[in-house]
């Protein structure tokens, strides 16, 4: 009879973190949540791309709704029930994403705008006419 080899390899221990802090990068093109603990190290992330999303799709609201519930879902499961939300970037899913990880369960205690602004730097990408 075949002994049983030991699975080498990676193995994601299970953090318990109540408190944690919730990125959320919204771009034009995509919408990246990435949730991590207080310290800063990911416990769960997700992306509309990750979603399962493709093209233009992917910056729209309900690809970053998507997004946001697996992120916190995840995030519920390692023993999450607190967060800030910190949000960055100028895209479409920005509140609807912060609305999907409060109806996923997670309770949000601060939400706060990371947007950095230029002091009149790079030029910006000319406007599309349509």
């Amino acid at each position: 009879m075949a002994r049983q080899l030991k699975k080498s390899g990676a193995r994601k221990n299970k953090r318990n973190a109540v408190n944690g802090i919730t990125h959320i990068k919204s771009t034009f093109n995509n919408t990246i949540v990435t949730i991590t603990n207080l310290k800063g190290e990911t416990l769960s992330w997700s992306s509309s791309g990750a979603s399962g999303f493709k093209g233009a799709k992917k910056g729209t609201p309900f690809a970053a709704q998507t997004a946001a519930e697996k992120a916190a879902k995840q995030a519920i499961d390692q023993g999450m029930r607190q967060t800030e939300v910190l949000v960055n970037g100028p895209g479409a899913g920005r509140e609807t994403a912060i609305r999907a990880l409060q109806a996923a369960g997670l309770e949000i205690t601060l939400i706060k705008d990371i947007t950095p602004v230029p002091h009149n730097g790079c030029r910006p990408p000319k406007k599309r006419r349509v």
